[in-house]
Parts: structure tokens; sequence; C-alpha cells
């Protein structure tokens, strides 16, 4: 138990898991009395060293004075933590408060001395530095402002936790020690440090799993059949390149190997180590599994069982006590109920799934939360599916089932610097930490294509074996927040291969402008509209003619690519009919020829009943000009390996090599292309999958050129951010959460440099007539009764009333169309100049966090959903997409001869509010309706704030996987 001085209970929410260095796991938590014989078995492990290094002197053993210090806290003045794997120590760190004169204090009090101590079998594995995040986290929430920290010059590996944490620190040389203080107070760059250790730690857990040494497949029947069975041949046909092991209890004891496979009773029995170990057994059996895994050092699993949160109450805490079991022994899980992994990179050729075919080697990465669209989707790439032609190959692939705990932010960590991953395609049907999410697909977007289709969009709840935090966000309210992000956000799996095959094969456009040729004046037609309403801009499309032969579609593709003016090219294809004209092979090298020629601008194809030509299209040829023999500029995204392709409404064939065309010679399909290979012309069987494919990677190629510079967040001088502050601690001291009265809100604003219209209650004609002369004529009547507010259409206000006569005819009209003054709770507000009604608000969600939203007021907007979304802080440049990304946004701009209004006010506004969300995160919610902006300024009518204690935020804090 606890000693007297104790002062708090057990602080259970400082507990956490966090991936290492190596990508292992380990759980951090508060050091008890209960710990004394770990501390004591921890610290015999430890090397003479590092025991000096942490006492300054040989310290052989821990007295029983120094282990009942060393465990009893009161987790305010004195902390320890404890990183354990398997239950037992590996690391320890604690902090004593400390006083101006170097001794123990209590609060106010805000510095403290900090000492680790590291097991020197895991030093090197990142350990104190989670712990250092770990412990200032904890510092701060007890007013601890600074740490102190005495090292010996000779320990080199402690200084360096300490100097690359980046924390403003002083360092100092006396008496032989190194002296370091460091402010506690998250930075910029100590944000940055933490994140890139968190990318390299999550990234290595994933490759952990992914590219495993050995495989033990745990639940493999005797004979064929079965989920076991059916991976244990899967991993063996596939090739790999590691130990692979077969394991049942139910084996008899002279069983050696199945299929040439060692086979064992137990993980346990395995002579060597096991990398990973694929889970196919009944879900009661599943505890016993981990159990032997954990102790025999498995790095993770791969969970096929099902019987978890998908089918209950009872199986989503079967769920949770998986997820903590296989944790404590360092180990990550992919599933539960999942349906496998794959890596087709020659070094390690693993198809540890239930796809009865691996899909070819490529360069796309692929992600579902779903076994069924897994398959959908590997069975699409691997035969040409959905009527895309040509073969795309798949660099690594996750199902990750219930994601319980890998989910689609660690594998996308994992594709950051993958470098055999190109494009990404995710399957999601949630999103656990949206925040988190998005920031990852930001800086991934900066790098290569990622491509998502949402599942349960309207559902209204997540699939029931995923625990995620909800959201109140509307489901388009996230995909513009993707959006903004650099996510390319599609609706369908058809999209979603669509969009990355044209991603894989082509390079990014330079524009919208789009030229069209081809052999059907009609199927171009139909692509100039398409191009049309994804709001491309088409060139004239060029008929050539059905009597068309291959030299003519090649010099016309020739032209067109060499035209300033175009910046893609859609070649549309019928079959023609009579002597001289091409087959589909001459047809396909002639395109690919021109392509060539100019391989900086994307080419995609629209065929018709040309099944040939789209596998003529996809297959490699020796004879083609290649993309490096003109001194062009580099593909931007390496080009995927060649295979077969299927004619549209035929069934799919055995993988095998393409027919050749004459004169060519073709690779094999799972040969890497390598650097030279020509491109591959992506073929689609509709005009409008072809320009929606091409919409998106127009729509990204911008975001691409813009996200270079992403602008700044400006300071005004007039905003008073302690005043503020000030202000809202005030207000807060009365309840947890609460909406600001009229004059509070004015307030509030007022310190961001926000004036707001102030509207006078008007309870009688008299006080009405009262408000209007202190304000001066002209003035407004409004009715502010919920159904009546900022509803202009229902007759509930009435404008430019000019005198007093005029202001006591509308009131006696007010109240008898819609009741007693009582009811309409009418107010008198000062006319402000004409201009457009916008609204500004902004929201902090408990998942996504803090939302910014624009919008013109009125009904009709509303209806529309015609609302844009910036996650704050918004930047100056955000602020101008802002308003711009709207689709009535040309009524700002001077629609149809109107007077363009002063969008840099409204710009200006909407970085006010954004600051102001950002700089105090009590203010959960705040609405501006309506904002009239005219030709010269703008006028704030009406406003709401809402204060309440912010939301947790898990992006600011210490790494840590998430919950179970």
């Amino acid at each position: 138990m606890q000693s007297a001085p104790d002062r708090q209970e057990y602080p259970d929410h400082w507990e956490a898991d966090v991936v290492l260095r190596d990508g292992g796991t380990a759980r951090v938590r508060p050091i008890t009395a209960d710990d004394a014989e770990r501390l004591v078995s921890f610290y015999e492990q430890v090397s003479d060293e590092s025991k000096y290094y942490r006492f300054f002197a040989p310290y052989p053993r821990l007295s029983a004075k120094d282990v009942h210090r060393f465990t009893h806290h009161d987790f305010v003045d004195r902390v320890g933590l404890a990183a354990t794997v398997g239950g037992e120590f590996i690391a320890t760190v604690r902090y004593d408060r400390i006083g101006a004169d170097g001794l123990p204090a209590s609060a106010p009090a805000d510095e403290a001395e900090v000492a680790f101590l590291v097991q020197d079998a895991h030093q090197g594995r990142g350990v104190a530095s989670a712990l250092l995040e770990h412990v200032a986290a904890v510092a701060r929430e007890r007013g601890i402002r600074r740490f102190a920290a005495e090292v010996l010059p000779a320990n080199n590996k402690m200084i360096k936790v300490f100097t690359d944490a980046g924390y403003t620190q002083k360092r100092s040389f006396e008496d032989g020690v190194v002296r370091l203080e460091f402010d506690l107070e998250p930075t910029d760059r100590s944000l940055a440090v933490q994140r890139a250790r968190e990318q390299r730690a999550e990234a290595r857990s994933v490759r952990r799993l992914l590219a495993p040494g050995s495989v033990a497949v745990v639940g493999v029947g005797r004979t064929p059949g079965g989920v076991g069975r059916g991976i244990l041949d899967n991993i063996r046909q596939a090739g790999f390149t590691g130990q692979l092991y077969a394991v049942n209890r139910a084996f008899p004891e002279d069983l050696k190997e199945i299929d040439g496979v060692p086979a064992h009773r137990s993980v346990r029995d395995i002579p060597g180590p096991v990398d990973l170990a694929v889970v196919a057994v009944p879900a009661p059996r599943v505890p016993d599994v981990v159990t032997e895994c954990g102790e025999h050092g498995v790095q993770g699993l791969v969970v096929i069982s099902a019987g978890y949160a998908e089918s209950g109450q009872d199986g989503r805490a079967r769920q949770r006590e998986l997820v903590r079991h296989a944790r404590a022994y360092g180990m990550r899980i992919i599933g539960p109920n999942a349906f496998g992994i794959i890596n087709t990179s020659p070094e390690v050729s693993l198809n540890a799934s239930l796809a009865p075919e691996p899909p070819r080697p490529g360069r796309i990465g692929l992600f579902t939360q779903s076994g069924a669209i897994g398959v959908a989707l590997l069975s699409r790439l691997h035969r040409r599916g959905g009527g895309v032609t040509g073969v795309t190959g798949v660099s690594t692939f996750v199902s990750a089932g219930n994601r319980a705990d890998v989910s689609g932010n660690d594998v996308v960590q994992y594709w950051y610097d993958d470098p055999d991953t190109d494009v990404a395609l995710m399957y999601l049907e949630s999103i656990g930490n949206p925040r988190k999410f998005t920031r990852l697909a930001r800086r991934t977007a900066a790098m290569k294509p990622l491509v998502v289709v949402q599942g349960a969009r309207h559902g209204g709840a997540a699939p029931q074996g995923h625990a995620v935090r909800a959201t109140r966000l509307p489901h388009d309210t996230v995909s513009a927040l993707l959006r903004q992000a650099g996510v390319i956000r599609v609706d369908t799996i058809t999209e979603l291969v669509d969009a990355g095959l044209l991603l894989a094969r082509q390079p990014l456009p330079g524009g919208p402008r789009v030229a069209i040729l081809g052999n059907s004046e009609s199927l171009g037609l139909l692509t100039y509209d398409a191009c049309l309403s994804q709001d491309l801009r088409p060139l004239p499309p060029l008929d050539l003619t059905t009597g068309a032969s291959a030299e003519d579609f090649r010099r016309a593709l020739s032209r067109a690519l060499a035209d300033e003016t175009c910046d893609a090219v859609v070649v549309t294809a019928i079959p023609a009919i009579g002597e001289g004209s091409p087959d589909d092979a001459e047809l396909a090298e002639a395109l690919r020829s021109a392509a060539a020629e100019t391989p900086g601008k994307p080419v995609l194809v629209v065929h018709v009943e040309l099944g040939g030509l789209a596998a003529a299209l996809s297959a490699a040829t020796s004879t083609a000009p290649q993309s490096g023999d003109r001194g062009a500029a580099p593909h931007p995204f390496r080009p995927l390996r060649h295979a077969t392709a299927t004619p549209p409404g035929q069934p799919a064939t055995p993988a095998g090599p393409p027919a050749e065309a004459p004169g060519t010679t073709s690779t094999s399909p799972t040969t890497p292309a390598g650097p030279t290979a020509p491109r591959l012309i992506p073929a689609y069987p509709a005009a409008e999958r072809a320009v929606r494919a091409l919409a998106e990677a127009v729509k990204y190629a911008q975001w691409r050129r813009e996200a270079t510079d992403p602008g700044k967040v400006p300071e005004y001088e007039d905003v008073d951010e302690k005043g503020a502050a000030g202000l809202i601690g005030g207000l807060l001291a009365r309840g947890q959460g609460l909406t600001l009265g009229t004059d509070e809100t004015c307030d509030l604003l007022g310190t961001y440099g926000i004036s707001v219209l102030r509207a006078l209650p008007a309870p009688t004609p008299d006080a009405a007539a009262r408000a209007a002369r202190d304000l001066g004529y002209p003035v407004a009547l409004k009715a502010t009764a919920p159904h009546l507010r900022h509803r202009a259409d229902l007759g509930g206000v009435r404008l430019d009333l000019a005198d007093e006569e005029q202001l006591r005819r509308a009131y006696t009209e007010l109240t008898e169309l819609f009741g007693s003054p009582e009811e309409l709770r009418p107010v008198v507000q000062r006319m402000a100049p004409r201009g457009v009604d916008t609204v500004v608000r902004a929201v902090i969600d408990p998942a996504a966090g803090a939302v910014l939203s624009f919008g013109l007021a009125g009904a009709a907007s509303q209806l529309l959903g015609d609302t844009a979304h910036r996650l704050i802080p918004v930047t100056d440049r955000e602020a101008t997409s802002l308003v711009r990304s709207i689709r009535t946004a040309p009524l700002l701009f001077g629609w149809r001869g109107s007077t363009p209004v002063d969008t840099p006010a409204l710009e200006e506004l909407l970085l006010r509010v954004s600051r102001l969300v950002d700089d105090h995160p009590e203010v959960v919610a705040v609405t501006l309706e309506p904002v009239v902006v005219s030709p010269h300024g703008l006028s704030v009518l009406g406003a709401t704030v809402r204060l309440a204690p912010p939301p947790a935020r898990d992006d600011l804090g210490p790494r840590t996987l998430p919950a179970y």
C-alpha cells in the first residue's frame, strides 16, 4: 500500500502502450509499492557501467531504503514511471519536485529533477525517449514547467536523449557533471522530433509484420482444407523466402512435416526464432497461442480467427483482452477477423492470406478493413477487373479486419517511405483517429498519391467490430477535410481502381486542359461533355474518322502532346472496318511510341469493344521508345511491372504472358519492369470513368503544387490573447459549459478584433423606438425566436426602417403575423451596408479536432450542402481557397454584373476566428451569422459562442497506441 503522505489516487490515465524505435511495443505505467520485487529484479540485470552513470558511483545493489523510495510516490511531487515488456521492467524514470535551492519542494515550485535507467539489453530501442515524452506530460499535468538533469560527460547516450528531444534547454558544466535544464512546453521542434520518431517506430512495427524472416501458421490441419492449411499452402506456393513452420497441438508427436514444412505441436517447440505467427484457431484457444508466441519471442501476430468485437459485447471484451495480452509481450496484431497480408517483394514473397491467387508484383499498396472488399480488389487488380484493362501489380496488401491494433494510420506510416510503393489505395469503413490520419495523409500525399474510398458512410455508425471515437461531423465534412490533406477521395471501388491505375502508370497533369482525339466523333463528344462535367477544360475534339490508320493516331497524339496548350490527352478508339484498318497491337504500339516522345504528359485511352487494344497497351515491348532515351524528365512514380489484360466482357484467363505484337518481345509478368520500361497507358471502357480518374489526378496535382507553399498563420497586433484568456477563465468558473450572452460574446470576440453589430432587445414598440433612437436610423427589426432566426425568407425581418413611424408599423405587422413579442423576441439593429450574406462557423470535434466552415447564408445553401471546411489553424492561403471553394462563390466576385464584395476582409475574419479557437480550445463553438460582406468591409450581425473544458488533444501529448 502507498504510504500516508501519498495524496493522489493511482493515475491510471498515465498508463499507455508505446511503439519503440525497432517496432516492438512496451507498456508505460506508474510505479507503485507493489513493484518492489520487479524493481530489484530489473536492477540486477543492469550493468555496473549503467548503474555508475545513474548514481555517479559504484552501486551494485539497491538497499531496502532505496527500494522503498523508488516505489513509493505521491504522484504529484514524486513520480516514477516504468516501461514494461512481459510484465517486467525494462526501464524506469522518476522526477522529484525541487525548489530554487535544489531541495525537495511542493507546489508552487515548478521545477523537478529527472533521472532514467534503461536495462542494457534494451538500450538503443528508444525507450528513454518515449519515457521522456510521457514523464514530461505527467509533469506538465502536475504544474511542473522545467526539468533539470545531471549527467556524467561520458554518458553520451543519455545526453543525446535530452538534447535530441527538441525542448528549449540550457546546458552547463560544473564539478565534472553536465547539468541540463529544459522547459517542458512543447515547441515546434519537439513536436517535429516526436512525430518523426512516431513515424519511424510505427513504420518499423508494420515492416516487422510484412517482411518476416520466419513465419509460423498456428492451426494447420493435417488434411487439405481448412483456413490454417489454406494459408500454409498459400505461403508455400508463393515462394516465401524465409523459414516456414506448421503448428497444431493436435499433431501426432511423430509428425515431423506437412508438405515439406516442419510441423510442431507448439510454437515453443520450434527450435529457431519466429518473427510472425498467423493464428487460425478458434477464438477460445487464441489466448494460449498468444502466450506461447510471447514467451517464444514472436514479434507480431496476424489473427485470422473470428468471434471478437464483430460478434457482440462478449466478443468486444475478448478483443480488448487479446490486444492487452499481445502488447504485454511487445507484439502487434493485425486483426482479429483479418483476411491476411501479402508482400510481393522478391526478397519476401509472402502470401499469408486467404487469397487463392497472389497478385502480381507491382507498386500499388493496398489496405482494406473488409475481407470481402479485399478479395474483390485483389481479384480486380489480378484480372484487370472492373473493365479497366491492363495489369496492375501490388507491392503490399493488408486486410486489418477489426483493426483492434494495427490500423490504416500505421500502414500509411509504413508506405510513407516504402521504396516499393508508389501509390496507396485504401478502403476504410471507419477512421479511428481522423486528426492523426489527416496529419499523416497530408505528409504522405506530398510524396505519393493516397486514394481512399470510405464505406459505411451513411450508416450513422462504424461496423460492429470497430471501436472508434464518434464524430459529430457529417460525412461530407470529413471528406472535405481529407481532400484538404491531399487525399484523393472517391466513392466506389471501381473509381478506386480507375484512379490508382492512372496514378501508377502516368505522370501528373500540369493543369486541367485536355486534348481529345480519336476515330469516333460521337465518342469524342461524350468525352468532351464528361470533361466539362468534371470542371476540366477540354479542347475541341479531333476526329480522325473511322478510316484512321495507326500512323494517323501516332501523328495526332504526338502533335497533341507537343501542344503547349494541352496538359493531358484522352484518345478514343472504336473498332474500324475495312482494309488498312489498324489491328489492336499496331494501334497500341503507335500510341506507346507517341507517348514516349513526350513522357511528361498523361495519356488515357477510352476504348469501345477493343479488348485486344487494352491488352496490347498493357504489354511491354522492347522496341518501343524508352522514356529515358530522349532526355525527358524522370517519371514522378516508378512504372509498374507488366502483365496481361483480359478483354472486357470476356472471362478472365489464368495469368500468362501477353500476346506479343509483331516485332516485339514481352517481359515475364513477375519480372520487374525496371526504370527504363515504357509507360503503360491505362485504358477505360467508358469516357466517364477515364475523365473522372483524370479529374482526380488534376486536383491532386494542383494540391501538390500548392502544398509546397501552404502559407502562414498571420499575426494581428490588435489581438489580446491574455485578455481573452482572462475572460474565458472567469466565464468557465460559472460552470462546465455555457453559451455566452450577447454582451459576453461581443466582449470575447472583440479581444480578437471581431466587431459585432449590437442588437438591442425590443419587448415593446416603445422599447423598439428608444433602441432605434440610440442606434440611429435607418434600422432593422428582427424576430430572434428559434424558428424565425436567420430566416428572412419567412418574413421575420424588416429592413431599412427610416423613421419611428415605419418602425412601429413594422412592429405591428410582425406581431400580427407571428404572435406576441414574448414569442417573437424582437430586436432592433442598425442597418449595415448591403452585400452578400455569409456564415462563418468553427467547432471542435472530439475526433477530428477544430474545424472552420464557411458558406453563404440562406436556405438554398443549406439544402445544397454548399459549405466549405478547413482544419484549424488556417493559413492565409487556406482562407483564400476556403472562400473560393463553395459552388456559390461567384456571387462574391461580381456574378452577372453585380459589384464584387470585399473578400480580403472576409478572409481576415476567417483567420481571426481560426486564431481565437486555436489559441483557446475552451472556445468549442463559434457561429457568426449573418456576416454581410459589402464592397468595402463587412458587418457581423449575429454571433454565438459556446465555452466548455476542451476535449483531450492526443496529437499534442506523448506517443501512444490507441487504448483498448
